[in-house]
């Protein structure tokens, strides 16, 4: 039998009250003891590990990650996906439904559970749409997607823009006690847009996204969800005013979760001045004054947890003028790094 010891790493497992320095003894791929830091060995082992300095922890779950597969292989795979989720300390990920075509049928989940095992890396969780194609006109299959694996339901990329759907959408998931996670924009504030509406976008010139764009939709679905008794989870919140209609629903009582992004939490506005089509991202980076809300929603427990919206792009897709250039951004391999030194390493969060 195959044996690591990992010793003298920083253990850390909030399940299980543990944070100190120690050495951890695995065998076979199963973790079989936890010795003392600094004392006798805690077994024999074929491979030693030092790891002073080094956080050991169990595996991160992200539950936002567009792995792309199918149609966009040029972007990401599932097994490409997936290798950069373990070289980013992630071992569980739940991926999005924005393919092409989308995750609305039981064979298109039952594809990605298929090519996840093949790719045998991480944990592979599916959320499937909520509405037909992600068409926002017919709701999905929701039982059928349930018994082929699906854990939630989300239309991301796009809003549920009909109320009604979005309704009977959190009834039914209700039923199955699935989550819908939402993707929140009024599209009529934000169509055209490339970056947040504000002193920046004005002096460059370029056409903006308000705030107003994402609160307004967080306000309609808390009241739905306060209506249905549904669950929704309010996914990459990146407004100040978004940030407090959550906390006061939770209050409230509403079944109502939200994820922050790093780079929601890291960068601003400023950062396209350069005109850099990397920064561009929807929701878009807001202001200073929005950072410092969502870093202390995270701190307060408003925010549930940190997610990636892990997005790639070809990079020839990311060279093009910034008008014409897609939305999205790296996340898995650097979440871990810039959570813990704009999060931890400043004392907000522990």
């Amino acid at each position: 039998m195959a044996t690591l010891l990992i010793r003298g790493g920083r253990v850390v497992d909030p399940s299980q009250g543990v944070d100190r320095i120690d050495d951890v003894l695995v065998r076979d791929g199963l973790i079989v003891s936890i010795g003392h830091g600094g004392g006798q060995p805690i077994g024999r082992a074929d491979e030693t590990v030092e790891a002073a300095g080094l956080v050991v922890c169990p595996g991160l779950v992200d539950m936002h990650v567009h792995l792309r597969e199918p149609g966009r292989e040029e972007d990401e795979t599932i097994e490409t996906g997936t290798r950069a989720a373990l070289a980013g300390g992630f071992t569980s990920v739940a991926c999005i439904p924005n393919t092409e075509p989308p995750i609305d049928t039981q064979a298109a989940v039952e594809f990605i559970r298929q090519k996840a095992s093949r790719a045998d890396t991480c944990n592979v969780f599916v959320v499937a749409c909520v509405s037909r194609g992600r068409e926002g006109k017919e709701l999905a299959e929701i039982g059928r997607l349930v018994e082929a694996g699906a854990v939630a339901f989300s239309d991301d990329g796009s809003p549920v823009y009909d109320a009604e759907l979005m309704r009977r959408a959190l009834e039914y998931c209700r039923m199955f006690d699935k989550p819908v996670l939402a993707h929140e924009e009024v599209l009529e504030l934000s169509r055209g847009g490339i970056m947040h509406e504000g002193l920046v976008s004005l002096v460059l010139g370029l056409p903006g996204m308000p705030a107003a764009a994402e609160d307004v939709m967080i306000g309609r679905d808390i009241t739905l969800a306060e209506t249905t008794g549904g669950r929704v989870h309010v996914m990459h919140v990146s407004t100040a005013g978004g940030v407090a209609l959550i906390r006061d629903a939770k209050r409230r009582g509403v079944r109502i979760t939200a994820e922050a992004c790093p780079h929601h939490f890291t960068l601003t506005d400023e950062s396209l001045r350069g005109f850099d089509a990397n920064c561009k991202m929807s929701p878009p980076l807001r202001t200073a004054a929005d950072v410092e809300a969502i870093i202390t929603g995270l701190a307060d427990g408003t925010i549930d947890c940190i997610a990636t919206d892990h997005a790639p792009h070809a990079r020839e897709k990311k060279l093009l003028e910034i008008d014409r250039a897609p939305f999205g951004i790296l996340g898995l391999e650097t979440a871990v790094g810039l959570t813990v030194t704009r999060l931890v390493a400043t004392g907000r969060i522990g």
